[in-house]
């Protein structure tokens, strides 16, 4: 495996301009990375391309169009970061088709498709890595959140299988599981208290691990307290026990919160 560098590599991040998506850059460019930063709010997008010295090119990654057009205008890549997401909280037949589209689009399909196209350059050249930002929500289940988790649950299966397939290319493929994210990004906005015992962590801790990830060829990295990475383990191993133990925890009234406070952001 060839190790990328962070120093002089050209990085393609999505989603820059979130909470995460900010951390990452900052941290990344730190490192001496040559940045091209995508989200689709035009004055973040270039006030954060201004303060990382890097390009920017905006783009609604729930148009395809827009996915392809990114792909050409960000030319040979080092390293995708793939971190754009979706909140797509709600039950199913509460949701309407866009909200349900836009979430499979921008969560699934857009990450897919930018590896897709870097892919093939990095192996050609021997060396790449290729980061998906996830979310335990990719091993555990919950109620209210059936779209939002078959999203994290294919791209967590999508990046480590993919990871096989290029394991002796000299690229890497690494996925990123943050659980509850404090101070900014989808969590955070909704000021919603977690239960007794449910900790956050800090978007710079998620961009520590990006970095991590990429220097060593991490697989996994889950971003989350102790407690939180084994619960989604076990939700892994035994989905109707864990399903039941929500339940018995609050776990469908905390469901109804995130629906209701996320409702905008579809």
């Amino acid at each position: 495996m060839t190790r990328v560098e962070l120093a002089g590599a050209r990085v393609l991040l999505t989603g820059a301009t979130g909470g995460i998506g900010q951390a990452i850059a900052r941290r990344v460019a730190g490192e001496g990375a040559q940045l091209v930063l995508t989200a689709r709010r035009p004055d973040a997008l270039h006030a954060l391309a201004r303060a990382t010295g890097s390009e920017a090119v905006v783009a609604e990654l729930t148009r395809r169009e827009e996915v392809e057009a990114l792909l050409r205008r960000a030319g040979e890549i080092d390293v995708l970061i793939a971190n754009a997401a979706m909140p797509g909280s709600g039950r199913l037949g509460k949701l309407d088709r866009t909200a349900v589209d836009r979430a499979l689009e921008v969560n699934l399909r857009a990450p897919i498709a930018l590896a897709h196209g870097l892919l093939p350059g990095m192996v050609e050249r021997g060396r790449g890595q290729l980061v998906f930002i996830g979310s335990l929500s990719g091993r555990a289940a919950t109620a209210g959140s059936s779209v939002y988790n078959a999203t994290k649950f294919g791209l967590r299966g999508f990046a480590l299988s993919l990871r096989e397939e290029v394991a002796r290319s000299g690229v890497g493929v690494s996925l990123i599981a943050p659980g509850f994210v404090s101070e900014s990004g989808m969590y955070a906005r909704t000021q919603i208290k977690l239960p007794l015992g449910v900790s956050t962590r800090t978007p710079e801790q998620v961009a520590d691990a990006v970095v991590r990830a990429i220097r060593e060829d991490r697989g996994e990295i889950d971003v989350a307290s102790v407690a939180m990475r084994l619960g989604a383990d076990f939700a892994g191993l035994a989905p109707a026990l864990a399903a039941r133990a929500s339940r018995a925890l609050g776990g469908e009234a905390l469901a109804r919160q995130f629906e209701q406070r996320q409702a905008g952001e579809r």
